[in-house]
């Protein structure tokens, strides 16, 4: 059978085929092969598997050699904040010098200092800007990432950002999940008045939101949004057909982790005080366990996710960069998977897992991306490594040789 591409010589072929989620010990098994290859038609993969199988089978004008490397699915980025304008590289430096996240947002710094320099770009300013973040992140092996809003905080900031979203996959030729995050702090001009910015939210925002995002997120921790007003949001986010998300028990433990099991959410994320019957629950349920480290090492925490807990427990753990301008401007999931198993716990397998198959499954994607799978997007990673195990080993450059996207290469 002819096809467009073969992916041809890799000495290390992860496949992770079936099951998809992952949990517990199935999280340690990459379907590795030695001596693989990707046979790709029309953007898709059409098999997957020992070399000379594949080669007997599919022939094609156009092959690449990978040289004895690590072929492998590429990354799935389940929570960013790429979306943005400015930076905050002073508030970087206050941290450095002792201030802490919470005393920077009562300043007035923080989450609305990206809202300011947001809510004043042009639409291209934040396109160029994102679209470089984004390129950044797909040279270092990602395909497909989360979007989120909430640097707008108005009815139509926040539409705004919402709708540059698929120019933005355009532009980088990324897939990019659009959230709806307009509950991710109360902006200045609602200073005090936390309860009539939720009803913005839940009354004006949510029903335009429909038809441009696919999941609503909301921050439910202290100094941000309590259990309740984050129930009401997500809640009502559900009845639109928005599936939900939360950031839960970032700095304190609220309940946000038992209300995403409760809702039946997409994920919780963050993790990093959850306590352990909360962590029981949510080990039990279909919602994923999105990690964060690069967010506990921007912020020099030295409280991370206990991500062995997580899995030992049979979550569905997932890791994500967290890319956002104040605790977390990381762009760079193989130094994620380094940090996770370091700080956290999880062996280099589980991390791949965790920053692939069960990436996609936070976002909805399991059934399209994260593994090396007949039907699946052509989404692959080729390493400049023989071992798999050298992204959880080496950190502070850059092992990803190649990204390709839909068969096509960067």
């Amino acid at each position: 059978m002819k096809v467009d591409l073969l992916v041809v010589n890799a000495g290390q072929l992860l496949t992770l085929a079936a099951p998809a989620p992952r949990r517990g010990a199935d999280m340690a098994d990459l379907g590795l092969l030695r001596g693989g290859a990707v046979a790709v038609h029309e953007g898709r993969i059409v098999a997957a598997g020992l070399q000379d199988e594949v080669r007997s089978r599919y022939e094609a004008e156009r092959q690449f050699d990978a040289g004895g490397r690590v072929v492998m699915p590429a990354f799935v980025d389940p929570h960013t904040h790429v979306l943005y304008g400015g930076g905050r590289i002073a508030e970087f430096e206050l941290r450095l010098k002792g201030a802490g996240y919470q005393e920077i947002m009562a300043s007035g710094g923080g989450i609305m200092s990206t809202v300011r320099a947001t809510r004043a770009a042009s639409d291209e300013a934040l396109l160029g800007e994102s679209a470089r973040r984004l390129a950044r992140m797909r040279a270092q092996g990602t395909a497909t990432a989360e979007v989120k809003s909430g640097y707008g905080l108005s009815v139509e900031a926040e539409l705004r950002m919402l709708r540059l979203t698929p120019a933005l996959a355009e532009r980088t030729g990324m897939r990019l999940v659009p959230t709806f995050l307009g509950a991710h702090a109360v902006p200045a001009e609602y200073a005090g008045r936390a309860e009539a910015y939720v009803d913005l939210v839940v009354e004006e925002m949510l029903p335009h939101v429909v038809g441009l995002a696919e999941y609503c997120d909301v921050f439910c921790d202290e100094g941000a949004f309590t259990l309740e007003e984050t129930a009401r949001v997500l809640r009502r986010a559900k009845e639109l057909g928005l599936g939900v998300k939360l950031h839960a028990d970032e700095f304190a433990a609220l309940g946000a982790t038992e209300l995403a099991v409760e809702l039946g959410a997409a994920s919780a994320d963050h993790l990093m005080v959850t306590p352990d019957a909360a962590r029981a629950r949510l080990a039990q349920s279909s919602t994923a366990a999105v990690l964060l480290p690069g967010t506990s090492f921007g912020l020099k925490s030295g409280r991370y996710a206990d991500g062995r807990a997580w899995v030992d427990a049979g979550a569905i753990v997932a890791l994500a960069s967290d890319c956002n301008p104040g605790t977390a401007p990381n762009e760079s999931l193989p130094f994620t998977i380094a940090l996770a198993c370091r700080m956290m716990g999880l062996t280099p397998a589980e991390a791949v897992v965790a920053a692939t198959l069960n990436a996609a499954y936070a976002i909805g994607r399991a059934g399209e991306v994260g593994s090396l799978a007949p039907g699946k997007a052509a989404d692959l990673v080729i390493l400049d490594a023989e071992d798999y195990r050298e992204l959880a080993y080496r950190f502070g450059s850059n092992l990803v040789w190649q990204t390709v996207v839909g068969g096509n290469a960067a």
